[in-house]
């Protein structure tokens, strides 16, 4: 890779032992040559509120914003909650939305990954992420998809991703991630 690829990586769960944020962690740590990733911790970023907005950007949306600006692409670590995508994650979105005309995430390449204790590793919180990026008028990646299902028996008491077949699945989805969004930033 000729030049360096910028990831921002989101976690769509608070809890410090969240198994998505260690999916993240894992993602940095398995991530191609010439791919960082960093993660943003979204507990800085407020309840989305019009008038506040209208006020201005609070510190943390303000940073969470610039941060998806200097990143060439986002990953979103996506867990599901009563079968969907949830509020924390979503919230991240719609502040990154606004403005529409000159949204944080508007023409932004983007992945989606999740973890899961359940047997369908977020799927259906997925497929509400990648609806709402119609809207944002981002390019997220359609394959391949990497769903952790189980994902409690996937990773140690520390938070490593120890599975063998789920590290390999995810240094191939992070190498696809980084062609994908190398198709943009290169005008590809």
């Amino acid at each position: 890779m000729a030049e360096s690829i910028r990831i921002l990586g989101v976690a769509g769960s608070l809890r410090r032992g969240s198994l998505n944020r260690a999916l993240l962690r894992a993602a940095a740590e398995l991530a191609p040559d010439g791919v960082s990733i960093e993660a943003f911790d979204l507990l800085a970023v407020p309840l989305y509120d019009g008038d506040v907005e209208a006020a201005g950007d609070p510190e943390g949306v303000a940073a969470f914003k610039a941060a998806i600006r200097a990143a060439d692409g986002v990953l979103f670590a996506c867990p599901e909650y009563n079968h969907g995508v949830p509020g924390v994650m979503k919230n991240a979105v719609d502040w990154a939305s606004r403005p529409p005309a000159s949204a944080a995430l508007s023409g932004k390449p983007v992945g989606i990954i999740g973890a899961s204790p359940g047997q369908t590793g977020s799927a259906r919180g997925q497929s509400q992420l990648r609806q709402a990026f119609e809207f944002t008028n981002s390019y997220c990646m359609p394959q391949p998809e990497i769903l952790v299902f189980r994902a409690h028996e996937k990773f140690d008491a520390e938070g490593r991703l120890v599975d063998e077949n789920t590290r390999k699945y995810l240094a191939r989805y992070l190498a696809a991630l980084a062609a994908w969004i190398g198709r943009f930033r290169d005008g590809g």
